[in-house]
């Protein structure tokens, strides 16, 4: 999960002064993301019952109230100081997790702007009634449903209407997730993030004002093996052949399959469901699995038969099945400024490169070679050459690097530049969190943020293994990294070979890799 305030909102006082008078109102991005828009005097309140409910030991530092007007140097040490305190509670899987924290974030995320009234009062405030809405959903397949929800609904009870509509059991709905994705000029689909459980689905694309965005509903796991719990039911099955896709047949865009099918009952629902081989937009069709000749007439044959569990079997055998495709970006690797389509899945990285002479190389990175990883934000210099915190229009440059073990004594940084950084650092996180699942004998459900006796409980691998420091962070400030043990599975690097990148890299967002492996010299 990555925190940053990039952007402090200042309000001029009726002397036109730069000062802040009485309002200081912090933009908190959550990956990557605006998602509110708080007083330094909420964060405050905030800090103050998290530390009555835990004592003043587990709390992290909160920044301390200042008697005069904060100069604009001080708002920025301020916005500093926050954003920090807000990684760390994030961090910490007790405050994290509690129903406190995320409480304050989605009710945050309902009341609008901070209003321009140097009195600051709450009136100023505009907030999101809550009200039922009616919220669309896209299937993999490129249709949508429409589930009625409240605009005060979190991700969790979304994915329990949308499953509601289309039938699926309730022991099934932990491996699907709701993701916001774009929807490019060409067809093309750019994830942009999986939906936190803290968030308001209806007031994040609201938020957005534009009807390129969508929330889409697709598989939350990486293991294969999965697939077989989700295929024993008919629902399941379905979501799951819409995923893999028709090798066959041309999609109908969004406004085509909206008008020709009606879903505002549940018969035109399952319907549109049971009818997926006619009419989908897959991972096929996008090109994010590789298909021959033969695989391609091989799955025509068995979707004309309408063997889908088949052609699910045979799909699982392709090259990038079950892989998340991201846009075109830069890496250092091998090389500083290649360019790189990247791909995250079967527990690894995906790097098809394109070197300065023009040489197409493809390589693999396994998570289980990366001994931690970290996203970085920094504002882009503006045309003059300055930057800008305090302005709500600023750019921000997103990086994810990771440290890699490339041989027994070698770890070398590797960095991607992208917009979609945070996006690939939930996709690294979430294969963890499997990996350790499966390695300590638990199910893939458990991984699911499920209320408990009133607060969010997360499964993550942070939680699920304990063991022993193995090296020093290269940040000072930051926890030890540790490592199993005992080796999940074998690794190895395919493609490309190695490179001098720089041994550091300053972050804000750091993730110890619990699923970090040794390696000795008979698996290099």
């Amino acid at each position: 999960m990555h925190f940053s305030i990039p952007e402090t909102e200042v309000c001029s006082g009726e002397n036109g002064s730069s000062y802040v008078v009485s309002v200081e109102a912090y933009n908190i991005h959550v990956n990557g993301v605006l998602h509110c828009r708080v007083r330094y005097s909420q964060l405050l309140s905030l800090h103050e019952q998290i530390k009555k409910e835990y004592g003043s030991n587990v709390v992290p530092a909160f920044p301390p109230k200042k008697i005069f007007t904060l100069t604009p140097a001080e708002v920025e040490q301020r916005r500093e100081q926050l954003e920090k305190y807000m990684q760390a509670v994030r961090q910490d899987p007790l405050l994290g997790s509690s129903e406190m924290f995320n409480s304050f974030l989605r009710k945050a995320q309902q009341v609008g702007e901070v209003g321009d009234d140097p009195g600051g009062s709450t009136e100023e405030t505009q907030q999101i009634p809550t009200e039922e809405v009616a919220l669309d959903i896209s299937l993999s397949n490129g249709q949508k449903i429409t589930a009625n929800i409240l605009t005060s609904d979190q991700t969790e009870d979304v994915l329990d209407a949308v499953a509601a509509k289309l039938d699926l059991p309730e022991d099934l709905i932990g491996y699907f997730s709701l993701f916001l994705i774009r929807e490019l000029v060409d067809g093309g689909v750019t994830f942009v993030r999986k939906l936190q459980e803290f968030e308001l689905p209806y007031v994040s694309i609201s938020s957005l004002q534009s009807s390129d965005f969508h929330i889409l509903l697709r598989k939350s796991y990486w293991d294969t093996a999965y697939d077989g719990d989700v295929m024993d039911n008919r629902v399941g099955l379905n979501l799951l052949y819409a995923q893999v896709g028709d090798p066959g047949r041309s999609a109908l865009s969004s406004a085509q399959c909206r008008s020709h099918l009606p879903l505002s009952d549940r018969a035109c629902v399952m319907k549109m469901i049971f009818s997926l081989p006619h009419q989908t937009v897959s991972d096929i069709e996008r090109g994010w699995i590789l298909v021959n000749k033969d695989q391609h007439r091989q799955l025509k044959s068995l979707q004309e038969k309408g063997s889908k569990k088949e052609f699910i079997h045979l799909g699982q055998t392709l090259k990038y099945y079950g892989y998340i495709k991201f846009d075109p970006c830069v890496t250092d690797f091998p090389e500083k400024g290649c360019q790189v389509i990247v791909s995250a899945g079967n527990n690894e990285l995906n790097f098809h490169v394109k070197l300065p002479n023009e040489q197409m190389k493809e390589g693999s990175f396994k998570v289980t070679r990366m001994r931690c990883w970290r996203v970085t934000s920094s504002v882009i210099p503006l045309a003059n050459g300055t930057t800008s915190t305090c302005s709500s229009k600023c750019e921000v440059k997103l990086e994810l690097a990771f440290e890699y073990l490339m041989s027994k004594d070698r770890l070398q940084w590797v960095t991607i530049t992208s917009q979609q950084a945070i996006m690939m650092s939930i996709c690294l996180q979430s294969m963890v969190d499997e990996l350790m699942v499966k390695k300590s004998g638990g199910s893939i459900k458990k991984m699911l943020r499920k209320r408990h006796n009133g607060s969010i409980y997360r499964a993550d691998s942070q939680q699920a293994v304990k063991s022993p420091p193995l090296l020093d962070s290269p940040d000072t400030n930051r926890e030890q990294i540790v490592k199993l043990s005992t080796k999940l599975s074998s690794v190895s690097l395919l493609g490309i070979s190695g490179s001098n990148s720089a041994n550091d890299i300053s972050g804000n967002d750091f993730h110890g890799n619990y699923a970090f492996e040794g390696i000795g010299d008979d698996d290099l």
